[in-house]
């Protein structure tokens, strides 16, 4: 696969886990610095990793979500939650997933995860 089937594969992808309003506001701010990142992003985290077969979304979800709540990387985790979301999981998935953290990772990430998944969720429709 080319760069450029790669990042029209990745771009695809972005839109249908983070949906169109998030990626056209990530691409309105993009700017000459900030450009190589988006690319990167696009054709690799999107084009390459979220695209392959191995994992469901939802599973790429479940295993983001820990990542990130782990790293305690709240506005990430906020974004993935809502993904987590259009992905297929339910909330008690969700919760499910930040129970999990709580016993591997520590009380504290996952009492911060929880905080940020419950603001999500009670703006989800």
């Amino acid at each position: 696969m080319t760069d450029e089937e790669r990042a029209g594969q990745g771009m695809r992808v972005r839109r249908e886990v983070l949906g169109d309003e998030h990626v056209d506001r990530a691409v309105a701010g993009t700017t000459d610095f900030t450009a190589p990142f988006q690319d990167l992003i696009t054709r690799y985290a999107w084009g390459e990793i979220w695209s392959r077969p191995g994992l469901s979304r939802a599973e790429r979800s479940m295993i983001t979500l820990t990542a990130l709540a782990v790293l305690r990387q709240d506005e990430e985790l906020a974004m993935h939650v809502r993904a987590a979301l259009r992905n297929g999981l339910t909330a008690g998935q969700i919760q499910e997933v930040l129970l999990q953290v709580a016993v591997y990772a520590g009380v504290p990430a996952a009492n911060r995860a929880f905080a940020v998944a419950v603001r999500v969720l009670d703006d989800a429709p």
